[in-house]
């Protein structure tokens, strides 16, 4: 699979906390209904991984992620629920070694020169800027171009729907991910409607974006 381009196809990853399971198919068929076929569900409850395996089985033009990948036991755990890629808050060489092993893409978190090296070295060119407002921002990801021009991002933490647009104009953004699109409020109250909304209207900035480059 070729995740850079798929990404570029999507523009906007929703991040996703699901607290119950049985959330999982409902959610997904709800954002490809949006035109946003993409999930990235994180490892931050207990029931990320049957979550994704629904999703994988229930939902198959769905591109489902794992994130907040940690250890490689959560590597294992991913790859063992179907997930098609991989995304880590910050870069751990064993984690992506793991990782790499499966033959699943990861994209690791990195907010620094060393950092981005580190993972050139590892193989990678697609990496998770993060938390991407916090640690510089537009400003950073624009700098990072010149001397990295073979790196691509996937700028997440503190991007909005009112913010998304700008981060992607820089052509060495592939994506952003965004927690707006499907909260864990929004998930739990089931409200798919709302969340139809605001996965459409995702499209529609990756759109007017797109026409901007």
């Amino acid at each position: 699979m070729d995740l850079e381009n798929s990404l570029r196809q999507v523009r906007i990853v929703p991040v996703i906390e699901i607290a119950d399971a049985g959330d999982a198919a409902a959610l997904g068929r709800t954002l490809v209904d949006a035109g946003l076929p993409v999930a990235e569900v994180t490892f931050r409850t207990p029931a990320a991984a049957e979550s994704i395996a629904r999703m994988v089985q229930e939902v198959p033009e769905l591109l489902v992620g794992a994130g907040t990948v940690l250890s490689e036991a959560d590597v294992d755990a991913a790859v063992d629920a179907g997930a098609h890629f991989l995304v880590s808050p910050g870069l751990n060489a064993a984690v992506v070694g793991r990782a790499q092993r499966t033959g699943v893409p990861i994209i690791p978190g990195v907010t620094s020169p060393t950092e981005i090296e580190a993972a050139r070295a590892l193989g990678l060119r697609l990496l998770k800027l993060f938390p991407a407002e916090a640690v510089g921002g537009l400003p950073l990801v624009k700098a990072f171009a010149a001397p990295y021009p073979d790196v691509t991002f996937m700028p997440t933490g503190g991007i909005t729907a009112d913010t998304v647009a700008g981060w992607l104009q820089v052509p060495t953004v592939a994506a952003c991910g965004g927690s707006w699109i499907a909260t864990k409020a929004d998930i739990a109250g089931r409200r798919w409607d709302d969340i139809r909304s605001k996965a459409g209207r995702a499209v529609q900035l990756a759109s007017l974006s797109a026409a901007s480059l």
